[in-house]
C-alpha cells in the first residue's frame, strides 16, 4: 500500500491532525528508525490534539465571552485593588468548577470584575469546560436560551448582575436559573452592588432568600477596590505619547 492511498483515507475519515503528522513523517528521515508503536503515539497523538484545539475553539465561540485574551497571568495585583493572589491562584485550577462551587465578583465600575471572570472563563475553555457567558440584563432578554441551555454549561458567568431595576418576574426567572444549576454546574456572579445590598435590590423576600441562600453560601468572594483601571490603562496610554 503507497502514501497517497493512506492520505485519500485519511482524507476521507476526516482525520487532519493524523494527516498532517503523517505528512511530516514521511518527509522525516529519522522516523524511519523510530519503533512503529512510538510513531504510531504520534500520530493518534496529533489527531487528539488537533480535536482538543478543534473543540476549544468552538467552545470560545459558543460561550460569547466577549475578551477571549483575558488571562489570569495578566491580572494587576496592585495593592489598591486588595486581590488575594493565593485566591487566585487557588481558583485558577479549576477546582471550584469540579466541586460545582460559584463566585461572586464585587466592586465599583471600572475595577476589572469583568475580566477577572473572562479570564477564569477562557482557563475553563482551555481546560475543557463548557462556558457560557452573559450580561445579566440579557440574560433575562434571553431566558428560555439560559433555561434549556443552562445544565449543559459548566460554567455560566453573569455579568453585571444589578445594573438595571429588575421586576418580580426577571427575579423568578433569575431563581429558577441558579436553582436548574445548583450542586450540578457552577456560577460566576459580577456586580457592582455589595452582597449585602442584593437582598433589596431583589425586592421579593421569598426570592431573595431563596437565591441567596444558593448562591452566596457556596461562593468564593473576591472584592476589588482602587481605581477604574479603565482610567488607569487611559493614563498610561496618554503618558506613552
Amino acid at each position: 500500500m503507497n502514501h497517497t492511498t493512506v492520505i485519500n483515507k485519511l482524507t476521507e475519515l476526516g482525520y487532519k491532525g493524523f494527516k498532517e503528522a503523517y505528512l511530516q513523517q514521511m518527509e522525516d528521515v529519522s522516523y524511519d528508525t523510530m519503533p512503529f508503536s512510538d510513531r504510531l503515539y504520534q500520530l493518534l497523538d496529533a489527531q487528539d490534539i488537533f480535536l482538543r484545539n478543534k473543540r476549544i475553539v468552538m467552545n470560545h465561540r459558543l460561550s460569547k465571552i466577549k475578551d477571549k485574551q483575558a488571562v489570569l497571568d495578566a491580572i494587576d495585583y496592585t495593592p489598591a485593588r486588595q486581590i488575594n493572589k493565593e485566591q487566585i491562584r487557588s481558583l485558577a485550577t479549576l477546582n471550584f468548577i469540579r466541586s460545582k462551587q460559584n463566585i461572586i465578583i464585587t466592586g465599583k465600575t471600572g475595577t476589572g470584575k469583568s475580566y477577572i471572570a473572562q479570564a477564569l472563563a477562557n482557563k475553563a475553555i482551555y481546560e475543557g469546560f463548557k462556558v457560557y457567558y452573559v450580561r445579566t440584563p440579557s440574560l433575562l432578554e434571553e431566558i428560555r436560551i439560559a433555561r434549556v441551555d443552562g445544565r449543559r454549561f459548566k460554567l455560566l458567568i453573569l455579568d453585571d448582575f444589578g445594573v438595571s431595576a429588575i421586576t418580580p418576574d426577571d427575579a423568578m426567572n433569575l431563581f429558577e436559573i441558579i436553582e436548574d444549576r445548583t450542586e450540578l454546574n457552577s456560577t460566576i456572579i459580577t456586580s457592582q452592588l455589595p452582597v449585602s445590598e442584593w437582598y433589596n435590590y431583589l425586592n421579593n423576600n421569598t426570592i431573595a432568600d431563596a437565591i441567596l441562600d444558593r448562591i452566596v453560601h457556596s461562593s468564593h468572594r473576591i472584592e476589588l477596590s482602587g481605581p477604574s483601571m479603565r482610567k488607569v490603562k487611559s493614563t498610561i496610554k496618554s503618558d506613552e505619547y
